[in-house]
């Protein structure tokens, strides 16, 4: 494989014990369930791309985005409860980025269309409530609270109908960019 192949391609070490010891699974591709290779993981480095990582099996519970560098606690870092059970990569994305955020579930309400970050739709929009989205390019991440604070949630390109079946308000999002990467 060439270098340039090699360069889309992320690349994350996790570790069972903090500061890189014990035990340790590479992981180049999602991964629903890390138990089967680690019994607990408390450290990790991203060597390339970008991961999401999850506290539950399956891609569900707490999220968290992880850039390339170095993980000594994330626990304490992310103020986790868990271990990080489960991960997912996320693509590189050279092009527009759209999505349409919707007021209420079934994208329904006032509909406004992003194509860059967004720190509050309150504040940008006058909405109080962001229900519904369709990612029609791009990866983004949306944020519970204004200016990219609270829970967050990866949301790849797709219809997403009711915020609240999936457990989260989205108050504010931002583009994945290629520069994370």
């Amino acid at each position: 494989m060439t270098t340039t192949g090699m360069m889309g391609m992320g690349k994350v070490i996790f570790y069972e014990d903090r500061n890189f010891q014990g035990r340790s699974y590479e992981c180049m591709s999602d991964c629903a369930d890390m138990s089967s290779y680690l019994g607990r993981c408390h450290s990790c480095k991203v060597e390339r791309g970008c991961f999401m990582v999850y506290d539950r099996p399956n891609f569900m519970g707490n999220q968290f985005l992880m850039r390339r560098g170095e993980y000594s606690d994330y626990m304490s870092m992310m103020g986790m409860n868990d271990c990080i059970r489960s991960c997912r990569m996320i693509p590189m994305h050279r092009g527009q980025y759209r999505m349409k955020i919707y007021e209420r579930e079934n994208y329904g309400g006032t509909m406004h269309e992003l194509m860059d970050d967004c720190d509050s739709i309150m504040d940008r929009y006058r909405m109080s409530d962001c229900m519904s989205c369709n990612v029609m390019d791009g990866h983004w991440l949306m944020y519970e609270q204004p200016h990219f604070r609270g829970k967050m949630m990866y949301m790849a390109p797709g219809e997403y109908r009711s915020f609240r079946n999936m457990g989260m308000k989205c108050m504010s999002m931002r583009r994945i960019m290629h520069s994370w990467f």
